[in-house]
């Protein structure tokens, strides 16, 4: 079992796969963390585009990862930043549908440490070797992508909302 945070200016209780934005890292699912710090960061940055009186609301999840494993859910691992995920999260941010492969996909984030580098590949304004060569020293942060509505439903159960305080409230 893990314990799994999703960040966002409202509690989300009963997710769905395929409500979120397409041409993300791991494709058009419900993102997760393992790193609650991560997911109130997200949550305070979520609410303060949304207005000045929403808060940040982080939802608290158990996943049941051992019976998805057994019952024989495609949990696809990205334990660092190297050529396979980058080619991955390129693939998925230029919409190709190469996540129907995998009910859930876990690894590193493309968040502001690495999207430089990231989209830099993209372009071709590097190699994949010099983005491997950059990606090499950046702390890997955590999501799991959640893909497939089913799983969702029976792995995933939802356990508290917190919400987050505000700068000013501090």
């Amino acid at each position: 079992m893990k314990i799994l945070f999703h960040g966002s200016h409202t509690e989300v209780s009963v997710p769905l796969a395929k409500a979120g934005r397409c041409n993300l890292d791991f494709g058009q699912g419900f993102y997760l963390t393992s790193i609650r710090k991560q997911a109130e960061n997200w949550a305070a940055i979520i609410a303060s585009r949304k207005g000045r009186n929403v808060t940040g609301k982080v939802s608290v999840f158990q996943f049941n990862d051992e019976q998805a494993i057994a019952d024989g859910v495609r949990i696809k691992c990205f334990d660092s930043y190297d050529i396979e995920w980058l080619n991955y999260v390129v693939d998925c941010r230029r919409g190709m549908d190469i996540s129907s492969e995998f009910d859930a996909v876990e690894g590193g984030v493309a968040n502001d440490n690495v999207i430089d580098t990231v989209e830099d590949y993209e372009k071709g304004i590097i190699t994949a070797e010099q983005a491997l060569g950059q990606l090499r020293y950046k702390e890997v942060n955590h999501q799991l992508c959640i893909l497939n509505q089913a799983v969702i439903d029976k792995y995933l159960n939802f356990i508290e909302c917190i919400t987050i305080q505000s700068k000013e409230d501090s």
